[in-house]
């Protein structure tokens, strides 16, 4: 009796199980025992036997299903026979199985539900009334015992799940780069769950569902794969309610279709990214095929973490937006003290100067000499002022595009590993030929117009060290005039290419963005060459 309420404190489920087995063998006499547990299409997900050595468990290879015999075990009582043999569903053993003749099955049932269910056989004289009992005594104990360890094992899992949670809200408020955020979303759910691969399928710009991140070995062709017609995924991002389903492979081969790529998965899971009851993306967790499916638990434990992540986004969002609105509220606030107040007592300083020069008294030449000079302090003080005044509403004002362009490309020689080539031209004409086109550039590309430059400079060189894994980058920068006068930046590298499908739309949709408000096009074409990729963003002049 004490073996068996010894059961319930192991909270380690394979060890439990282990025990369980070798606790009914011990106790009924038998030599040969396991407990089978089963998904819903009946296949083994754990199976833990004894009596039977290593080297023919090898030989036997998978474990049974509940079918033949097995199959007949009924949900509540037991399965007692004299030889297993003379029953009308047995169907034979596998080559090179041990010869089993008496046989006692019994189902374990945890929260009212069936979980597993134990063989026992070959007992000397065969198994009696008395054995049932035992075994009855030892499921509703290994019940008991499961329940506990599952209990201990989801309140734990929860654990993860909410510290996972928290390291993602940190890191958006901490400033990190969102796609660094999203790959520690799928990183984490793919560590607490043990999936095989976790995927993140985001809108796209032009609102397909892409597979933009991507966690897992052997993954790589799965990123930027359009999920837009998996009906899958489509329905958790449109309906915004999660669900999961027994295997990809299977329904794919029972459906006679072409497999695609996520169907080489088992069970998998989709919970909606879910923010104020908008879904902005969708958690897609797969396990291997013969891999446990997720359970209810799974489901409600992965959609919380995916609905913390979302907000926590749109918070990340809210900040970064509140905290610009506050800059640009005191950057105004200044300049216009500096306009109004500082800017009207010089000029009232000058006019007073100006005023006592021309006044009915001469004055003496050596102070007049002093006071033009006061004059003209005044008047350049007033020139810096207004020159900062421009900076406060635009901070890379006063700085020329040419440098600001030429900056960026030096700061991508860390996270590249090489210096990227840079080239400005005008009208055909090289900077580097003709220097004073530089000062060209800045007459014809208006402040606003050259943000979005620097900032397309950037986000390219930017996608290129992150994915493009090449060996040189060359950066352009042309611009032509005229009536039709227009600006395009172009990144062109050597890596890995455009995919087949379009490739990470974190990475892009700020450029398509940057573009349609600047009234000109983005596209991510193949180069020339025909190797690596080539980012071109062009906008007319202001």
């Amino acid at each position: 009796m004490s073996a068996i309420l010894d059961l319930a404190g192991d909270l380690d489920s394979r060890s439990l199980l282990e025990r369980f087995v070798a606790l009914s063998v011990q106790l009924t006499g038998a030599r040969y025992g396991a407990i089978n547990i089963v998904d819903s299409a009946g296949a083994s997900t754990t199976f833990v036997h004894t009596g039977i050595d290593a080297r023919t468990a090898a030989t036997l290879g998978r474990p049974p299903h509940a079918a033949g015999v097995l199959g007949q075990i009924p949900d509540d009582g037991v399965l007692r026979l004299d030889d297993l043999r003379d029953h009308p569903a047995f169907r034979g053993l596998p080559a090179g199985h041990p010869p089993m003749g008496s046989f006692l099955g019994a189902p374990v049932r945890v929260r009212g539900e069936r979980y597993g269910t134990l063989y026992l056989a070959e007992k000397h004289g065969g198994f009696d009334a008395e054995d049932e009992s035992v075994v009855r005594s030892l499921a509703a104990a290994a019940a008991v015992a499961v329940h506990n360890a599952q209990l201990y094992a989801l309140e734990r899992r929860q654990r993860q799940w909410q510290s996972a949670g928290r390291a993602i809200t940190t890191m958006l408020l901490e400033g990190a780069d969102q796609e660094d955020v999203l790959a520690a979303v799928a990183a984490n759910a793919r560590q607490i769950d043990g999936a095989q691969c976790v995927a993140l399928a985001l809108p796209g710009a032009d609102f397909e569902l892409l597979l933009e991140i991507v966690d897992g070995v052997g993954t790589d062709d799965l990123v930027g794969l359009d999920v837009s017609g998996d009906p899958e995924v489509r329905a958790a991002f449109e309906a915004g309610t999660g669900h999961v389903v027994g295997s990809r492979a299977e329904r794919a081969g029972a459906a006679g279709r072409a497999p695609e790529p996520l169907d080489r998965y088992g069970p998998a899971l989709y919970a909606p990214l879910l923010t104020e009851g908008e879904s902005i993306g969708v958690l897609v967790m797969l396990r291997a095929p013969g891999d446990p499916e997720f359970t209810a638990d799974d489901l409600a434990m992965s959609q919380s973490f995916a609905s913390q992540a979302a907000l926590a986004f749109v918070l990340a969002d809210a900040q970064q937006l509140r905290g610009q609105a506050v800059l640009r509220d005191e950057r105004t606030r200044i300049a216009r003290d500096l306009h109004d107040m500082a800017i009207q007592q010089l000029f009232a300083a000058g006019m007073a100067i100006e005023a006592a020069r021309q006044g009915p008294d001469p004055v003496p030449p050596a102070l007049d000499g002093v006071l033009e000079t006061a004059v003209g302090h005044v008047d350049a003080g007033i020139r810096q002022i207004r020159v900062i005044v421009r900076t406060l509403d635009d901070p890379g004002a006063t700085v020329p595009l040419v440098e600001r362009v030429a900056a960026e490309v030096e700061l991508a020689r860390s996270s590249l590993g090489f210096a990227p080539e840079l080239s400005m031209s005008v009208d055909g004409v090289g900077v580097e030929t003709d220097p004073a086109l530089g000062l060209r550039i800045d007459d014809l590309v208006a402040p606003g117009r050259a943000n979005n430059v620097v900032a397309v400079v950037r986000e390219g060189l930017s996608n290129v060290a992150r994915h493009a894994r090449s060996g040189a980058v060359a950066v352009r920068l042309l611009v032509t005039s005229g009536a039709h006068g227009s600006i395009t930046v172009e990144v062109e590298d050597d890596g890995v290419g455009v995919p087949p499908a379009r490739t990470r739309a974190s990475g892009t949709k700020n450029l398509a963005r940057r573009a349609e408000e600047s009234g000109g096009t983005f596209a991510l074409l193949q180069p020339p060459s025909g190797r690596g990729a080539l980012l071109r963003w062009t906008a007319a002049l202001d």
